[in-house]
Formats: C-alpha cells, structure tokens, sequence
C-alpha cells in the first residue's frame, strides 16, 4: 500500500528515531553550511554528501541503512540515467560506485561496442553475468548495469540475493530523446532504432518490475531524480523497520 506524503514523512522521522537510538534529528532540514564538520568534510556522526542540499539528514541515514552491506544495483532500459545517478548517490551515500559496463570494459579490454561486433550478444551477457556475479560478492556500493543484464536470470537471482535493486524507470519518449544524441549503442543500430527500442521496452519492463524499489526517470536535472532516489530508499527502510517493531 501506498503512503501519502504525509505519512511517508512521519514513517521516515520514526524510523530515523529507532536509527538513533530513540532521539529526534536535531533539525530535520538539509544543511549546506560548514559548522559541525570535522576536517575531513563530514559532519560529525552523519554520513558524509556533497550536492544533496535537498535531501534531510534522516533520508540520508535511513537510505544508508536500507543498504547494510548490500549494494544498491540500478537496472533499467538504456538512457534511463543508470550512471548518472548512480554516481550522483554513491556520493551522497558515501560508498564506491562502479559502473559494470565500465567494469566489462576493463576486464576485457574492449569496448562494448567491440565485443557485440566480434563475439556477440550471448557471449557478452555470458560475461556481463561473471562480472556482475564479482560485484556482488563485496559491498556496500552503488552499482549500474547495462540494459540487458537484469533480464538474465542468473544474475536477476544473484542481484536479488545480495543487492538491493532499484529500476530506474522512463517512458519511450524520454529514453529515445537521450540516446539519439550518441551513436553508441549496439542494439539500436537497425534500421529503425526507436521501433527497435519500444520492442525492447515492451519485452523487458515486465522483467525490470521485478526490482525491489521503481523509481521514474524524468525530464528533470539528474539532481531531482536522484533525491527520489534517496526518497525512495528511506521510505524502504522506514516501512522495514515499521514492520520490524509490529
């Protein structure tokens, strides 16, 4: 079931409490200025962030603690913005991030365009899947990961056993009108790329509602997204630790 916002926010300073060993956040409101930071840039006794200036004390903590030692995994279509949030998070979060296309890169030493063109798409998932399988053997850490590799099951299993997944959800429109700017992508180079990435759509959103936690990807700067982000994680914890103390 679905709060409101108001309960959300009530669910959130109580759950915040109990995070606290039972006392209130002294002021629940963002801080952006120096005082009550040690040298090191991080408030004393708060996890340490840099632009979310919008996001309270309380949504940091809770979404911290909605993490443990698991990774946050973002999947999701091309363009959703996995990336770029995701880097924006683990920064707020304070934890590594590590994009796995970057990762499959590295290990290869090819791009993914190169290893589409000479190997193809079942033995590129065939590593995205080991590669992903490694990430999740440490943690925390905010980790994105390619259009297709949540549609494997293998590693759908692997992400819902030790990770916490997040799908960063956008319509047709949003998605096409980010990835016509580049000429990267392996699968939309067909005749018809837009058709090519409704097909993909329709086939893997049944598959990506399987997340834990959907989030949408807006038109909005990716500041915005990523604080429904830490928004969505906090009211994940905060209804975890409800249900707890029933």
């Amino acid at each position: 079931m679905l709060l409101c916002l108001s309960n959300r926010r009530s669910a959130r300073r109580a759950a915040a409490r109990q995070l606290d060993g039972g006392s209130p956040f002294p002021d629940r409101k963002a801080r952006s200025g120096k005082s009550g930071w040690n040298g090191k840039g991080k408030r004393r006794g708060q996890v340490a962030r840099t632009t979310a200036s919008h996001a309270t004390d309380e949504e940091i903590a809770l979404a911290r603690a909605a993490l443990g030692k698991r990774n946050l995994v973002f999947v999701g279509l091309m363009g959703a913005g996995k990336s770029a949030i995701g880097r924006l998070i683990g920064q707020w979060l304070g934890v590594p991030f590590i994009d796995s296309d970057t990762e499959i890169e590295r290990v290869s030493r090819m791009t993914i365009s190169d290893l589409f063109a000479n190997y193809g798409e079942e033995e590129f998932r065939a590593l995205e899947t080991r590669v992903l399988e490694r990430l999740m053997k440490g943690g925390p850490r905010v980790v994105s990961t390619g259009g297709g590799a949540f549609m494997n099951e293998i590693t759908r299993d692997v992400i819902k056993r030790k990770g916490l997944s997040v799908w960063l959800k956008a319509d047709l429109d949003v998605l096409w009108d980010r990835v016509s700017r580049r000429d990267t992508r392996p699968l939309l180079k067909t005749e018809h790329p837009k058709q090519t990435l409704k097909a993909l759509l329709d086939k893997r959103y049944p598959v990506y509602a399987e997340a834990e936690i959907t989030v949408i990807s807006r038109e909005a700067p990716k500041e915005a997204v990523a604080l429904d982000v830490i928004r969505a994680l906090a009211d994940h914890q905060a209804m975890h630790i409800q249900e707890a103390h029933k």
